[in-house]
């Protein structure tokens, strides 16, 4: 498997230089932001705090409203929770009740607790890669971001959390630490499952994670509420383009320098997709060259950006849709002479959390702009 995945990376990258055009490197900061502006950019403006706490209220109101008659969302302690170790191996872990000193590393983490309501039970946080939606930087001003965007074991020993909340790809012995040592002192660990070594991403993964912390913190009402919008989204699309006869074809890539990146049957963007009723043009590649973009031909292709702390957003997302729009290889494509190539924020359909909602919507309108999903 991953002979086959090298092979197929080095032929595309020898077939695109070949080429008259190359695929242009994206644009990234020197180096990312530091603490002390991650924490600046992630302030809630002077004049909403006011409306923050309304909008949080009502919110808060409206999801009490759906779960109410809701049966079974009180949670029971002790409660088994299922995740995995840094190898992807299935482990059960038991918490005895609510953790009360999380620490949460990445952006999904850090915004799933605070969606929560549970930035009184984060130790710290760390890793921002982004900031945080508006309605959320009231919560995220009142938490301990770390000087450190991946903490080091020392620096999380001491803080002496009783659960971390991160990506699997963190849980090593160089970075947070290895996951059965943690739960052996007493630390329960979690990590968004569509970061799992070698396992399929599917949006079934992203709402089985809000449901679990939910579960984990009793805050079911609240967790349902996000999953269930989320889901209502992909529905109504589905019963407002039921008759729809010609589904578009699909790509999903991110220029990566001389590579692309396919986002295909077994990614959370192609899953997003095939959910919505398109189809993948190039479903089981990782990877696709120029000449696998012209014999797919997609009606639709999304282009994939990723702006760092640090990075001007408009600047990284015009330099993704450049390497396509503007690639004279690539001017035969429809995608490209109907105008239908669109941006979509990796953080949307990877590893996407509270952000998964974001991420169909951004499809659904891009499958069907003509169409009223509102």
């Amino acid at each position: 498997m991953k002979n086959r995945y090298l092979s197929t990376r080095i032929m595309a990258i020898m077939m695109a230089a070949a080429m008259a055009v190359s695929a242009a490197p994206a644009a990234f900061a020197a180096e990312r932001a530091d603490s002390e502006t991650i924490k600046e950019d992630n302030q809630p403006a002077a004049d909403a705090d006011s409306d923050t706490q309304e909008d949080a209220d009502a919110q808060d109101s409206a999801d009490a409203d759906k779960t109410a008659d809701a049966e079974g969302t009180k949670t029971e302690y002790p409660l088994t929770i299922t995740t995995y170790d840094y190898d992807g191996n299935e482990i059960e872990t038991t918490y005895e009740k609510a953790p009360e000193k999380v620490l949460a590393v990445y952006q999904g983490s850090i915004e799933t607790m605070l969606a929560l309501g549970l930035e009184d039970r984060l130790v710290a946080t760390a890793g921002l890669d982004n900031e945080v939606p508006d309605e959320l930087k009231d919560a995220f001003s009142k938490t301990n971001y770390l000087d450190e965007f991946t903490p080091s074991l020392e620096t999380v020993t001491m803080l002496e959390p009783d659960m971390i909340l991160s990506w699997s790809s963190l849980f090593s012995d160089k970075n947070l630490g290895n996951v059965t040592d943690w739960i052996d002192k007493g630390c329960n660990t979690y990590y968004n499952t569509n970061t799992r070594p070698d396992g399929d991403r599917t949006l079934e993964n992203e709402f089985t994670d809000i449901l679990n912390l939910g579960k984990i913190f009793d805050v079911q009402d609240k967790a349902q509420a996000i999953v269930d919008d989320a889901k209502a989204v992909i529905d109504k699309t589905l019963t407002a383009t039921a008759d729809v006869e010609e589904k578009p074809s699909v790509m999903v890539l991110e220029p990566l320098g001389e590579d692309i990146t396919n986002y295909g049957a077994k990614s959370l963007g192609g899953d997003m997709v095939t959910q919505l009723g398109a189809t993948l043009a190039n479903p089981d590649a990782s990877t696709a060259g120029k000449e696998d973009i012209i014999a797919a031909n997609p009606d639709v292709i999304f282009v994939v950006y990723m702006p760092y702390a640090g990075d001007d957003p408009e600047t990284v997302k015009e330099s993704q849709l450049a390497v396509i729009k503007d690639d004279e290889a690539l001017q035969s494509l429809d995608a490209v002479k109907n105008g239908r190539v669109y941006p979509i924020m990796l953080s949307e359909m990877y590893a996407s959390a509270t952000r998964t909602q974001d991420g169909i919507e951004t499809f659904a309108k891009g499958l069907y702009p003509d169409v009223n999903l509102d």
